[in-house]
């Protein structure tokens, strides 16, 4: 089966880093989701503004592809376990996956018309780059989706708290309102690789235009500078 893009994401993240790592984790963080001109008909998407959240699936279009005829790694390191300890591929999300698909639950905001892009789909908390193709967008159905006393594996054995985020005021001011509290939903997912622990290092993470410096030390992620 041949598979080809149906719309791509456009978010402020232009960067693997900072993506958050789940979907629904930085519930802020804003994205528009722009169909290719095949698509773009208002009636592909007639119903769709009846549905909180929407299925999205997509690729991790900046993952290496596994080498001729082969399947790629069978086991990963998943962030939640520190990078360290490996378990299947297959019992995991990460982006290092035979076929490179990605799988997101967001919440829908609103359905743009517009005369040059058709309907535009503007939604909340994604996990997507900018300029990430989609493959299918799928209506989400809580009787059917939602398992909320459902074992989760790993997951349930090492609980996470997001961080504090410090931000100068001068520094806030230079996003809008909108961008600011995304921007903060990011930070406080961590976006550090696990393994680093380092307080005096510091990391620049592209976010909607601007390159934000940070580093974080004692559960506390401290913005430094903004270029």
């Amino acid at each position: 089966m041949n598979i080809e893009p149906i719309a791509y994401f456009h978010s402020p993240l232009t960067s693997k880093f900072g993506i958050p790592r789940q979907s629904g984790l930085a519930a802020t963080l804003a994205g528009r989701i722009v169909f290719t001109p095949d698509f773009r008909r208002e009636e592909a998407v007639r119903g769709i503004e009846d549905f909180d959240f929407l299925w999205l699936i997509w690729e991790f279009s900046l993952t290496p592809v596994p080498s001729s005829g082969g399947q790629g790694a069978l086991t990963v390191r998943p962030p939640r376990l520190g990078g360290n300890e490996r378990v299947g591929v297959f019992a995991s999300r990460s982006p290092f996956r035979p076929n490179r698909l990605g799988l997101s639950c967001v919440r829908l905001d609103r359905v743009e018309l517009t005369s040059d892009e058709g309907p535009v789909i503007h939604v909340f908390g994604a996990d997507l780059m900018d300029g990430t193709p989609i493959y299918d967008i799928k209506p989400y159905v809580a009787y059917a989706d939602a398992h909320p006393d459902a074992r989760s594996g790993f997951v349930d054995r090492h609980d996470w708290q997001p961080l504090r985020v410090d931000v100068a005021a001068d520094v806030a001011r230079l996003f809008s309102a909108s961008d600011y509290r995304a921007l903060c939903d990011v930070l406080a997912q961590d976006p550090r690789p696990r393994y680093h622990a380092d307080p005096d290092r510091v990391y620049g993470m592209p976010f909607a235009g601007r390159d934000v410096k940070f580093r974080v030390a004692d559960g506390t992620v401290h913005v430094v500078g903004v270029e």
